[in-house]
């Protein structure tokens, strides 16, 4: 695993403590498949730290309103970032998840469609958005996600997610949407 996003590397001493925080399971969910298992970095008061103070130092002098994580490790590094930025945070979830009214955006999977809603009225015209979760793979609930919040009038910044699955290619399903990543997996 490596250091990486749309901008620069990311060299930092942090960031290498963060990789090795992340333990890999083969063959979880199913044969083939090499898991990024993040509740070990979260063992890790040290690399949970470094995690969120990377993604705080460089949001801090973007303006950003809204912290939107996404479903659900998005709402374990999304609260915290919030916090310390002075913003809102804002969960997308799957289906019949949250009370009240919704809004949806339906997306593919590889068998079928899923979707990602939100609370009507929870973003509003204009505010702007960092879209947080734990990893980009393929790129489909952070493209949702991003049409989501664009139906809204809201201004996406950016995405940050700790782990991208390059090989994956999920930032071509993005459009011009930068992606900054603390850590990449082949």
């Amino acid at each position: 695993m490596s250091a990486t996003n749309s901008d620069q590397s990311v060299t930092d001493d942090r960031v290498a403590r963060i990789a090795s925080s992340i333990r890999v399971i083969p063959d979880f969910p199913k044969p083939g498949i090499m898991f990024q298992d993040i509740t070990t970095m979260l063992l890790d008061p040290v690399a949970f730290k470094d995690t969120i103070d990377l993604f705080v130092e460089r949001y801090r002098e973007k303006d950003i309103s809204v912290v939107a994580g996404v479903e659900a490790r998005g709402f374990i590094f999304g609260p915290p970032i919030a916090l310390a930025l002075g913003a809102k945070f804002v969960p997308i979830r799957k289906p019949n998840k949250l009370p009240g009214a919704v809004i949806s955006e339906e997306y593919s999977l590889e068998y079928g469609t899923d979707k990602m809603e939100m609370h009507v009225g929870a973003v509003q015209t204009g505010e702007r958005v960092l879209i947080i979760d734990d990893l980009i793979a393929t790129g489909g609930t952070l493209a949702a996600a991003i049409k989501l919040l664009e139906r809204v009038g809201a201004n996406v910044v950016e995405c940050a997610c700790v782990i991208e699955l390059a090989d994956l290619k999920g930032r071509d399903h993005l459009g011009d949407k930068p992606v900054f990543v603390l850590v990449s997996s082949t």
